[in-house]
């Protein structure tokens, strides 16, 4: 029995596989923070008092701790299960050679992140995590200290005071988190933490700023209290810095990124050459199913930055960063063959991160003057207009 026309046009359009599949994914990319470590010196500024001494870490400074390795190996394989289910890798056994390639700066913190990934990802498989010679410059993680781009501090400060409205707005509207810290702190003075007043100027050799200040002094213990957490301390803060107040004191750290990534001309620049390196990878016509770059905190930043995106994700400030955090760009294409790009931000609380669970939470994002699904060529086009052309 020959079915009417139109019976046959819905009979379609309701099957699935047919008309009603939607687009596909054809490979991801994701620029990642590294993993839990230890703190940097200097993080918590000397003279910084506190009622009780600081815990001690198991490696040595800004190292990745062994619970960081084996969170980033967790990561790596719930990581595996997500991309296996946008079809873009077979959920077992290895990936096809070549389908996967991983580049870290040249700190061990992100060579040890990206290698405890692939531990989790493709035990076994020999997916090589590929960097520069130790003691070079990469100058897609670290574009100004590269020069990159035709860096002004002169320019860049006056972006700066325009998108903070001055240091010193800056502090007085982060009044409320310095308080908390102190309480967190718990020290026997007014203020924990005393140093020199705000201020904003350039770096002696004037190829880059610095900052003085609350927020330069503070922006790094709320941080080292965070990866206390993720670290998986059963009292981080001394039992102080419940989740919540973590949340709270983020926007201390997320406030440094508001200095040195997130004003329209430091992610122009602080993102210029990794920008780049995402729109080669978005758009390559090789087999590379997934491209992963593990680099820092301000890598994220300023890519979302100059994209034009918050990171928004359960347990951190607005525009704090995870670590492990992941932007990530899908590359799909649907029936017609058209191509678009999906973004969205890949994160773990610091309390899932301290006890080593497997939840990963997926927070979609859009790029303003786009759609959801961004055709690939306003993606890119949007993102280049946004960088600072190569010196």
């Amino acid at each position: 029995m020959t079915l009417p026309r139109f019976l046959l046009a819905l009979a379609l359009v309701f099957t699935p596989g047919v008309a009603n599949a939607g687009p596909t994914v054809e490979r991801v990319v994701m620029v990642m923070r590294h993993g839990v470590r230890a703190p940097i010196d200097g993080e918590v500024p000397a003279g910084t008092l506190t009622a009780a001494p600081w815990p001690r870490w198991p490696v040595a400074a800004e190292q990745i701790t062994p619970h960081g390795a084996r969170a980033m190996a967790i990561r790596g394989r719930a990581d595996r299960a997500w991309l296996a289910a946008l079809g873009v890798m077979p959920a077992q056994g290895c990936p096809l050679s070549g389908s996967v390639r991983i580049w870290t700066n040249v700190s061990q913190r992100t060579i040890d992140s990206g290698e405890g990934f692939v531990a989790g990802f493709a035990p076994g498989c020999g997916i090589a995590v590929g960097h520069r010679a130790a003691g070079e410059v990469d100058p897609l993680f670290e574009a100004l200290r590269a020069h990159t781009t035709d860096f002004r501090a002169a320019d860049a400060i006056a972006s700066i005071a325009r998108f903070t409205g001055g240091m010193d707005r800056l502090v007085t509207r982060h009044a409320p988190e310095l308080r908390l810290l102190d309480r967190i702190l718990a020290c026997v003075r007014p203020t924990c933490s005393p140093g020199e007043p705000a201020g904003l100027r350039a770096s002696d050799d004037g190829l880059g700023i610095e900052l003085t200040g609350p927020i330069r002094r503070t922006s790094g213990i709320a941080q080292v209290l965070l990866l206390e957490a993720a670290e998986g301390m059963s009292r981080p803060g001394w039992g102080r810095a419940t989740p919540k107040v973590l949340e709270r004191v983020g926007r201390l750290h997320a406030a440094l990124f508001d200095v040195f990534t997130r004003s329209p001309y430091m992610a122009a620049h602080q993102a210029g050459p990794l920008g780049r390196r995402v729109i080669a990878a978005l758009t390559a016509s090789d087999r590379v199913a997934l491209d992963l770059l593990v680099g820092h905190d301000t890598n994220v930043t300023a890519l979302s930055a100059a994209l034009g995106v918050d990171l928004v994700s359960p347990g951190y400030a607005k525009n704090d960063t995870a670590p492990a955090g992941a932007l990530v760009m899908e590359v799909l294409r649907d029936a017609r063959g058209a191509r678009f790009v999906r973004l969205s931000y890949r994160t773990q609380t610091p309390a899932e991160l301290g006890r080593l669970g497997g939840k990963v939470t997926t927070t979609a994002m859009t790029v303003p003057g786009c759609a959801r699904l961004c055709p690939i060529t306003r993606f890119t086009h949007l993102l280049a207009g946004r960088l600072a052309p190569a010196s």
